[in-house]
């Protein structure tokens, strides 16, 4: 609550401002009619632009200025970019206030904002150049399926709270949009090139009895782009790369599931299990033609093709996706002033087979996926009487699924509209009101998905916000249709040491609800935000500030049905005892049935705090804090509700900077996280928490050859610290590569 007075204080500081200073309404620039505003200054080529300049998208699908965004965000721009120590989104994104990030196998990442991420997140929209990139079966995002070069990313939007009321389902946590480069605006051909290694030695190891260490593993990539304007009216980009890395470490087979936190842990805990880990190859292509209008207008085709193996952790186990499972893309995106109208396809198809659970025959389960998505959008944005900036439009999808583990799911169509208005109610005052209306084939009614947010502006520059808004996520496929059975090995040791060496395959059916007849409502959030944007120092340092509180109604949570256990006098099938010792299982019961249910409600709180700043033209550095609150738990019907949630670490730090002047640049950011609880792996038996980390990444390099030439070490977990992101995860240590990258 600290946090709340303060930013009110500053708010009445600014507003005590004199009248002059105060920016009028609307901004300068905007006309009615259908030219949509405008609100980015032009650019000096030699100039590092100001933060005052930055301009964003995602907020409310139309162009505008960062501090007059209706919503908390970060933007991470090219000079982040282009000194990222890693080809993945990780360590891009990790520095981001409020934003949970885990990587818990060499390709496999997941994201959350303002709440605990875990093992298929399924809560974060991700979008590239607003097409979805999340997977419609089960609403969870695969990163390494982004078919662009870090070099052709212009900057990534992060949106840091719930954002349905414009862009529809899945945006429940918050957005990341990651918006690339029109080939005019990076000409020419450019060439990276990396090559490195990483320690896999571990504690746990060295700590167990008969574990060898792994020797070090090694990674590699290479990736090319070219972009041309052919003349005034055509130009193109096209590209492509390939990642390949050996898996991470692991814990120690045989080492305890560590529990640190009597709150929410229960029962005995098991060892980690032993299952050969798999590392990552991932290949891309894209391509890019746009043709610009006479008149202003654009036409943009793009299509390209990403694949991926390795590691995928779900609730049931690790999966091994194998090679040859590929997403590929087609999208036309037409503009014309505030008129936009964009169609995109996505279509996914590999398989997969599971490390740890096994059919009743003792197999390994299986599962290959197929989908198609289409998808149709269009938009507009509008001023009038030179108060109301008006932003509408809607979009159609259309999936069809073929899945080995729903195989009653075939297909799904949704569509929606949304509206916003932006306000200027007075000099200082804005009112942006707004709302989305969406239809699912899955849902029995419309969802309403409202935005209400006051902005007051006693400056130009800065902004203090009053915002509520609701956002929800509607049942995926998996949850409705999921259609499996796995069998748990039972060892009948347990009951007597005649049995020993005995096992019993125990069947647990896992099911979706509409399997079951009873029909999930979607899950949806209300959140209550009080923030802070300011640029000062010149233009050179943007402050942010915020308190949130989100309220989510209906949990969809994967759990046991108690009333479905295997009994003395409901035997599983071939059970090889007198029924009447399941009574004396020790420890334990024996489950029958898991399945997705809404289980109630919980509420996050939190606090955010940061500041970047362009010191010079050629040194940035930034710092920020996140609080995030033990989330308050109301599941009814739950005895121990706390334990069924992932809990987020309640404090995160994050401080770095970076420098390129003349021939030299160079990086550093160090990441500090508090302990976390994971629950979403398994049973009881395999939730526990991991320690808290600190994560120092940095790099140096050089430029030769007239800047042609750029050599470069890049290091991650620089201290080589036992960094576990999940309790289930891989570990990561010390990674150091040798990067060249060559500009034609």
């Amino acid at each position: 609550m600290k946090l709340v007075c303060h930013i009110a204080f500053a708010a009445a500081l600014l507003a005590s401002a004199p009248a002059g200073a105060q920016q009028s309404a609307p901004p300068a620039g905007q006309t009615s009619g259908t030219q949509a505003p405008s609100q980015a200054p032009e650019q000096k080529p030699d100039e590092p632009q100001k933060y005052e300049e930055t301009v964003v998208v995602t907020a409310s699908k139309t162009e505008e200025k960062l501090v007059n965004a209706p919503a908390t965000m970060t933007v991470i721009g090219a000079d982040a970019i282009q000194s990222a120590p890693s080809q993945n989104f990780a360590e891009l994104l990790r520095s981001v206030p409020g934003l949970n990030l885990t990587q818990v196998s060499a390709r496999d990442i997941n994201v959350t904002s303002r709440g605990a991420t875990g093992t298929l997140a399924t809560g974060q929209l991700a979008l590239l150049d607003g097409r979805s990139l999340y997977q419609d079966f089960f609403g969870f995002v695969m990163w390494d399926f982004l078919p662009v070069n870090l070099n052709e990313i212009k900057q990534v939007e992060v949106i840091r709270g719930p954002a349905s009321a414009v862009w529809g389902a899945n945006a429940l946590n918050g957005v990341v949009n990651v918006i690339t480069k029109a080939p005019r605006e990076m000409p020419g051909t450019s060439v990276t090139l990396g090559v490195g290694g990483f320690d896999r030695s571990t504690k746990s190891c060295a700590n167990a009895p008969g574990c060898a260490q792994q020797s070090a593993g090694s990674l590699f990539y290479v990736s090319g782009t070219h972009a041309q304007a052919v003349n005034d009216r055509w130009s193109f980009k096209v590209s492509a790369g390939g990642y390949t890395q050996d898996p991470m470490a692991r814990p120690a087979p045989g080492t305890a599931i560590p529990c640190a936190n009597p709150d929410v842990c229960f029962g005995t805990k098991a060892s980690y299990p032993n299952f050969a880990n798999q590392g990552t190859t991932q290949p891309k292509f894209d391509g890019r033609v746009d043709y610009d209008y006479p008149d202003g207008k654009r036409l943009s085709i793009s299509a390209g093709v990403a694949g991926t193996e390795g590691i995928m952790h779900s609730g049931i186990g690790p999966f091994d996706i194998n090679r040859g499972s590929v997403m590929s893309y087609g999208k036309a995106n037409f503009t014309k002033q505030g008129f936009r109208a964009a169609f995109f396809t996505n279509v996914l198809d590999g398989d997969a087979s599971n490390l740890l659970t096994v059919n009743q025959l003792g197999q390994p389960i299986g599962f290959a996926f197929g989908t198609k998505t289409f998808d149709f959008e269009a938009s507009n944005v509008q001023t009038f009487q030179q108060k109301h900036v008006v932003t509408y439009g809607g979009n159609l999808r259309y999936n069809t699924f073929d899945l080995s583990l729903a195989p009653l799911s075939d297909k799904r169509t949704e569509g929606g509209l949304y509206a916003q208005d932006e306000l200027f109610l007075a000099n200082a005052v804005r009112l942006v009101a707004g709302a989305r209306l969406d239809r699912f084939d899955y849902l029995d009614d419309v969802v309403f998905s409202p935005r209400v947010t006051l902005m007051v502006k006693p400056y130009a520059d800065h902004t203090v916000r009053l915002s509520y808004n609701r956002a929800y996520r509607s049942p995926s496929v998996i949850n409705n249709f999921l259609d499996v059975t796995i069998a748990e090995p039972i060892a009948l040791c347990a009951f007597s040491p005649l049995l020993a060496g005995r096992t019993y395959l125990l069947p647990v059916r896992s099911v979706g609800n509409e399997i079951l007849g009873a029909p999930l409502n979607e899950t949806s959030v209300d959140a209550y935000e009080l923030g802070y944007t300011g640029v000062v120092a010149n233009g050179r340092a943007v402050l942010s500030a915020a308190f949130y509180v989100n309220r989510t109604n209906d949990d969809i949570l994967f759990t046991e049905d108690t009333g479905a256990r295997w009994t003395a006098t409901n035997p599983p099938p071939g059970w090889p005892l007198p029924p009447a010792v399941i009574n004396f299982v020790p420890g334990r019961s024996l489950p029958a049935l898991f399945t997705y249910r809404n289980l109630g409600k919980t509420t996050q709180k939190g606090i955010e705090l940061g500041v970047n700043s362009r010191v010079q033209s050629y040194l940035n550095v930034f710092a920020n804090y996140s609080f995030q609150a033990t989330p308050g738990v109301n599941f009814p019907n739950v005895a121990n509700p706390l334990s069924e949630v992932n809990l987020p670490a309640r404090n995160r730090f994050n401080a770095g900077f970076n420098y390129n002047r003349s021939r030299w640049l160079g990086d550093l950011t160090v990441t500090y996280s508090d302990r976390a609880y994971w629950q979403d792996v398994l049973d009881d038996r395999y939730h526990g928490t991991t320690d808290s980390y600190t994560l120092v990444n940095g790099g140096a390099g050089f430029k030769w050859a007239a800047n042609k030439l750029t050599t470069s070490v890049k290091v991650i977990n620089l201290f080589n610290q036992d960094v576990q992101q999940h309790v289930f995860g891989d570990i990561l240590k010390r990674q150091v590569v040798g990067e060249l990258r060559v500009n034609f």
